[in-house]
């Protein structure tokens, strides 16, 4: 939670909220389908008459600065962050606005807020590259994220409209080529066909309007049920999550989560129960026309219905540790059926024994249903001014509780990370080290669990379901399949302030290098080395944030040079250009 101090907002009278309230409500249906532009201009009269000012501004996960600002505030040592409360579940940032007296401060019964106008361009020189931008695909040229809107509430009622514009260039580019032996393309179409990340998203330029992080909810206490479409992230990653992230679109879901911890005698729990709705991007994986005809299995145009759940519990007597454990499940919606366990089926058992007919499991099977389980920790040191934390998944599960111990890595991914801040002789100024590692490549478990030596799929992939996706893009991490990572940042910090340098390596599509070309020697590993410089500043209400990278693309999508033999193994190499810059208005932002 970031505490943004403000002096104080004028007084709405009751009738003139409720006159607004009903307009935002008339607004909200009545654009549906087309935005109807008249009811906007009522909407902007109605502001301008009664000069409303802003009360609270909420924030998607993984805005640019803010969360990162947030974050670091959690691991310092200090009486004002010391009553912070450090959130697990992060379904958005509110920057609370109030004045420096507590009582002054306390949530009023109406709210009116403009949320901050939040801008992110993206350009990518020779090939995409980056994850976690919110939906704008992965894609080559120039990219641009547009977002904004408004918050009320009135009682125990939460409405939030903020819509997201996404556009993108989306140039073609030195993909996946048709060089290669028909072996090696069935086993790139492998996990094309099991999942959903085509190369390009539009065939000459892609944009979208839509909802993007908006809500209709209702909250008692600590708690909140409603209807959202607000990105969600589940898990302490500070790149990435194993489940979900701000990488994908978000999409439409019905909720029930808290909105701050839940105090109980023996410690504060968090938790969300989602059902959502993700759809496919119905594109053909390749871009090249000949492959797709022959290899790929196009989409029958269902959508999945995704049932999720996140618990997370901070013990009362270990001060700053969590630990969390969450569930998910979707399906085509024409599988699903009508019972109760249909609708929610993360109530099921987890041992696959239960699910055993007949000696087998074909009954179970045939329900077409991809599932994966996750635990995770945090671990805040105030007095070190560090955290670490790490997140460890499975996507298939064990026959019984022997084998999940006996055979951990099967079906596994996991991620890691830390921060640790070292003060500097100016007050409110530190050198930050942060880091993360991601592996999503399968566990030479694949080698005995599975006959040959190809392995079967990657984490967020499913042979039914076609991955954990939404619209072409992983909602977890956004490296690619069956691919690790890792990411190193040093910098100077102040408040919002950042100037450091950043070193990234990805090892890219690594399940598919070892089922393709792993008894040989000549063709290498496509692996890209990164480094760039990060600036971020603030100036009153405007926050800017920025990053330059140069992308080494060693043995890019496996190609080997003339001159490659397999004693002395040669590949194409390619270097690229990525640049990200996010601007962030706040209003009515204040010094005092």
């Amino acid at each position: 939670m970031i505490l943004i101090k403000q002096g104080k907002s004028s007084d709405l009278a009751s009738a003139e909220i409720r006159l607004f309230l009903f307009t935002l409500i008339d607004i909200f249906y009545g654009s549906m389908l087309v935005i109807n532009f008249r009811k906007w201009w009522v909407f902007t009269f109605i502001f301008l008459l009664f000069h409303i000012n802003a009360f609270s501004q909420v924030l998607a996960p993984g805005t640019a600065i803010l969360e990162e600002f947030s974050r670091r505030q959690q691991v310092i040592d200090s009486e004002e962050t010391a009553e912070k409360e450090v959130l697990s579940i992060r379904p958005q940032i509110t920057a609370e606005i109030g004045s420096k007296n507590k009582s002054e401060s306390k949530r009023s019964h109406s709210e009116f807020s403009i949320l901050p106008l939040v801008s992110n361009q993206i350009f990518n020189g020779q090939r995409p590259y980056g994850w976690g931008d919110f939906g704008i695909p992965p894609g080559r040229g120039f990219q641009q994220y547009l977002s904004g809107g408004i918050f009320a509430r009135l009682g125990f009622l939460n409405f939030q409209l903020q819509p997201e514009f996404v556009f993108s260039q989306d140039k073609p580019f030195k993909g996946f080529p048709e060089s290669f032996s028909p072996a090696v393309k069935r086993a790139r179409f492998h996990y094309w066909n099991n999942d959903d990340t085509p190369e390009t998203f539009s065939d000459g330029g892609y944009n979208r309007f839509w909802w993007g992080q908006s809500s209709f909810t209702a909250s008692f206490g600590a708690f909140e049920i409603g209807v959202s479409s607000r990105s969600v992230w589940w898990g302490p990653g500070q790149w990435s999550s194993l489940t979900f992230s701000n990488n994908a679109e978000s999409f439409p879901y019905l909720t029930l989560n808290t909105i701050k911890p839940a105090k109980t005698p023996i410690g504060n729990f968090e938790g969300q129960v989602l059902v959502g709705r993700l759809e496919n991007s119905g594109r053909e994986a390749s871009q090249i026309p000949q492959l797709n005809d022959r290899y790929f299995l196009p989409f029958e145009g269902d959508w999945r219905y995704l049932n999720g759940f996140m618990i997370s519990y901070q013990p009362k007597w270990v001060p700053g540790f969590f630990l969390g454990f969450l569930r998910t499940f979707q399906q085509y919606n024409e599988n699903r059926g009508d019972k109760f366990r249909d609708y929610f089926p993360i109530f099921d058992a987890f041992q696959k024994k239960n699910f055993f007919e007949d000696g087998n499991t074909l009954t179970f099977d045939n329900e077409a249903r991809d599932q994966q389980a996750v635990i995770f920790f945090r671990l805040v040191n105030k007095a070190a001014n560090a955290e670490v934390y790490a997140e460890y998944g499975r996507r298939d599960h064990s026959y019984d509780w022997r084998e999940a111990v006996m055979n951990p890595e099967h079906a596994r991914a996991y991620l890691m990370g830390f921060q640790k801040l070292f003060s500097l002789t100016k007050e409110n100024k530190f050198f930050q080290i942060r880091g993360e590692v991601t592996q999503h490549q399968e566990s030479v478990n694949r080698y005995i669990r599975y006959e040959g030596l190809g392995g079967r799929t990657s984490w967020a992939t499913h042979y039914q379901v076609r991955g954990f996706v939404n619209r072409g893009q992983s909602l977890g991490t956004g490296i690619g399949t069956g691919s690790n990572s890792q990411t190193l940042e040093f910098s100077v910090v102040e408040e919002f302030d950042k100037l450091g340098i950043i070193v990234e390596r990805i090892a890219n599509h690594q399940d598919f290098y070892y089922r393709a070309f792993g008894q040989q020697q000549e063709v290498q590993p496509w692996v890209d080395l990164s480094a760039g410089i990060i600036f971020n500043r603030r100036w009153d209400n405007v926050l800017l944030g920025s990053k330059l990278q140069l992308v080494n693309g060693k043995n890019y999508q496996w190609q080997s040079a003339g001159n490659s033999t397999p004693e002395f193994p040669a590949g194409k190499h390619l270097l690229s250009f990525h640049g990200n810059l996010h601007l962030v208005y706040l209003w009515n932002f204040s010094n005092n």
